[in-house]
């Protein structure tokens, strides 16, 4: 019985005819989906994943992130995972625990602690909207699809995903951009019709966080200070966002 269950495991994280393998047979990404394994063979109640893809570099991540997304949505086994990552947050997290020095400091779904200007997120660079769309449209010949999401079209790179399913794609406020008309002849190809919803200055005073709804789909703008002074940015005012780059997730 215990041999067909860690058979069943290790098929499960698609590592089925390894398990005569000794562990430095074994890459850093499979010796990950093998401690899952190990952890799903006691039947759990709930996972506590504690940075669980620390030690891996950027290709082993890329080999163990699918089987996480497996776990969670096949096993419904509750998952706490505890990262520094925005990318990982952004492709596994369906509710968000922001904690500084042991203090809670956000709460609540993903999209919503994401895209907020006022919860303190360290994340630099990689500050962004979370944001759901589906599939609507592939352009073969050009390596494209189109996403439809509640505030208008994104064009990205085709990942594969079939026509109608459901994806996740993160838009990090330094790709976007800000403009009271939309932009003629330009190569950016997205264009979001929004409005301002909130706005906050960052610590340094040289850069705002710009918090836009288009028509129910959030999306985040970091732009100058002084962008906001020329152009005179306020709360309630029509925008477009021009968008330069999507990253599909999932």
């Amino acid at each position: 019985e215990r041999q067909r269950r860690a058979d069943e495991l290790l098929a499960l994280v698609e590592l089925g005819g390894v398990g005569d393998r000794r562990p430095a047979q074994l890459s850093g990404g499979q010796r990950q989906r093998v401690a899952l394994a190990r952890a799903l063979a006691v039947q759990p109640r709930l996972l506590l994943l504690d940075e669980p893809l620390a030690a891996l570099d950027a290709q082993r991540k890329q080999e163990v992130l699918p089987w996480l997304e497996k776990l969670r949505e096949h096993l419904k086994v509750p998952m706490l995972y505890v990262t520094h990552s925005a990318e990982e947050v952004a492709r596994l997290a369906d509710t968000l625990v922001v904690l500084d020095q042991g203090q809670i400091q956000a709460t609540g779904p993903v999209q919503e602690v994401l895209a907020s200007v006022q919860t303190p997120i360290s994340l630099g660079d990689d500050v962004g909207a979370l944001v759901h769309a589906q599939m609507a449209e592939r352009d073969a010949d050009w390596g494209l699809c189109r996403l439809n999401l509640p505030g208008g079209d994104l064009w990205v790179a085709d990942s594969g995903a079939k026509l109608g399913a459901m994806v996740r794609l993160r838009i990090l406020a330094r790709d976007v951009s800000i403009t009271l008309e939309r932009a003629q002849g330009t190569s950016i190809q997205n264009h979001l019709a929004c409005v301002i919803h909130s706005m906050a200055t960052e610590a340094s005073g040289q850069q705002v966080l710009l918090r836009l709804d288009a028509q129910g789909t959030t999306v985040l703008a970091r732009v100058t200070a002084r962008a906001v002074h020329r152009l005179q940015l306020k709360p309630g005012q029509a925008v477009w966002a021009q968008i330069k780059a999507v990253s599909l997730i999932r």
